[in-house]
């Protein structure tokens, strides 16, 4: 017995020793994210593909739940010293991160220290811009960043007599009133209000959401998008609610059901619903640009990205973060981001992503999924299209919600319920910058 345990110890020894030192330590690199449903299931093939393609480093994908839980988890855990390398943070979570006073490795210097070749310059110049700091020093990977757009049903167009898709609010109107005239129920919904209606609508009419360059100049902003153009805009919403020419169906996409059962002809959200559209619509349907009042500025600016980006922790071992530069690397190259595109809808992040789909034949078969790509593109982003930067945002969005959705019941008038917004939201920002002064 005793020959046959020495034995056993020593072939252990031996097999041990043969095996690459990398397969015997290969160290885990946590990452937690916001992606449920399919996208987890891709978020998944993502890690895997790139442990495939060596043996020191294992990704490790963790659902935390949604994109509030999984940062205020995050957060949570680098207090208690027990925080993931990476986070997926969606964008409104932007300056809380930036506040998070010695938790952050900006990526950009995570890449020059761990030796990784990085480019600014590779990357669209609307995707990344939103996550620099003032210096222009990338602060997170962009991952699944979208833009709103008009997703329209070709069918109920052909039906109602629409010839022409829909530029403008007023040419909105029009169709939306000819698809209830051809039998739909409604003309038009959306979701992620806060975003589409108010954020992105100030953007592409260049007009200003706030102070100090929409809170990128500093957390001293406050808000001052209670304007004439947006207030009506508001007061339109409000009416066409009441002849269901529009009609609400909740904050994030839980109006998609009204697009893809068909009661209403068009939906204004994420670019990033490509997938869930084309899995669920038994009709032929298409996306445009978001529609725009030309007695405000005669062609459309830009519109603003949402979406979340990779942010990197620190308080690891300084060889865990070759891994997550390594990562970082992979998700970057053209032919993860042109998959991940084409399957989600969410914008490539570099152009070489974007070239590859082209070349791929991908938006020749596909019309109009270049949407997105094109309207962040539309022209030189200003202070006022840049993006926003406020703090406490998640508490501020879920005051716009509630005074939005006071317009649509009737229950305020659209001048009181965004002068509510502005001085409640003021509130918040003070609130957060005496945080974190």
């Amino acid at each position: 017995m005793i020959k046959i345990s020495t034995r056993l110890k020593t072939l252990s020894l031996a097999i041990t020793l043969s095996l690459p030192l990398s397969a015997l330590a290969q160290t885990e690199i946590q990452w937690w994210h916001a992606m449920g449903g399919v996208n987890g299931e891709r978020v998944e093939k993502i890690s895997n593909d790139f442990n495939a393609t060596q043996s020191e480093f294992k990704v490790v994908p963790v659902n935390k739940g949604n994109y509030t839980e999984t940062m205020t988890a995050a957060v949570a855990a680098f207090r208690a010293k027990k925080q993931p390398h990476i986070v997926q943070v969606f964008e409104v979570g932007t300056a809380t991160m930036m506040a998070a006073k010695g938790a952050v490795y900006p990526v950009e210097e995570l890449m020059l220290d761990s030796g990784e070749a990085f480019d600014k310059s590779d990357y669209l110049p609307a995707v990344i811009s939103y996550y620099q700091k003032p210096d222009g020093t990338l602060l997170s990977m962009p991952f699944n960043s979208s833009t709103p757009v008009l997703w329209y049903n070709k069918d109920a167009f052909s039906k109602a007599g629409i010839n022409k898709v829909p530029e403008t609010w007023p040419q909105v109107e029009d169709a939306s009133k000819k698809l209830q005239a051809s039998g739909m129920k409604c003309g038009f919904s959306f979701g992620w209000q806060s975003w589409v209606m108010l954020e992105n609508f100030n953007a592409w009419h260049n007009l200003p959401s706030g102070t100090k360059e929409n809170g990128f100049a500093g957390f001293d902003t406050e808000f001052n998008f209670n304007n004439k153009a947006l207030v009506k805009h508001m007061e339109n919403l409000g009416n066409w609610q009441k002849s269901k020419v529009f009609d609400y169906g909740g904050r994030r996409g839980d109006s998609l059901p009204k697009f893809v059962n068909e009661e209403c002809g068009m939906w204004l959200n994420s670019s990033a619903y490509y997938g869930s559209i084309k899995k669920q619509a038994k009709f032929e349907f298409a996306q445009t640009m978001l529609p725009f009042y030309p007695d405000v500025i005669s062609k459309p600016q830009n519109s603003i990205i949402g979406g979340a980006t990779l942010w990197a922790l620190k308080g690891h071992p300084k060889n865990d973060y070759k891994g997550v530069a390594k990562f970082m690397t992979y998700l970057s190259s053209p032919e993860v981001q042109a998959w991940w595109h084409q399957e989600t809808g969410y914008v490539p992040i570099t152009t070489a992503a974007y070239e590859l789909s082209k070349k791929q034949g991908f938006y020749g078969s596909n019309p109009g999924t270049d949407t997105a790509i094109k309207q962040l593109s539309l022209n030189t982003p200003t202070a006022n299209s840049r993006g926003v930067r406020f703090g406490n945002f998640v508490q501020v969005r879920d005051v716009f919600n509630e005074e939005m959705e006071a317009i649509w019941n009737g229950s305020k008038s659209a001048k009181k319920a965004t002068d509510e917004m502005v001085k409640r939201g003021n509130k918040l920002l003070r609130k957060f910058e005496k945080a974190n002064r």
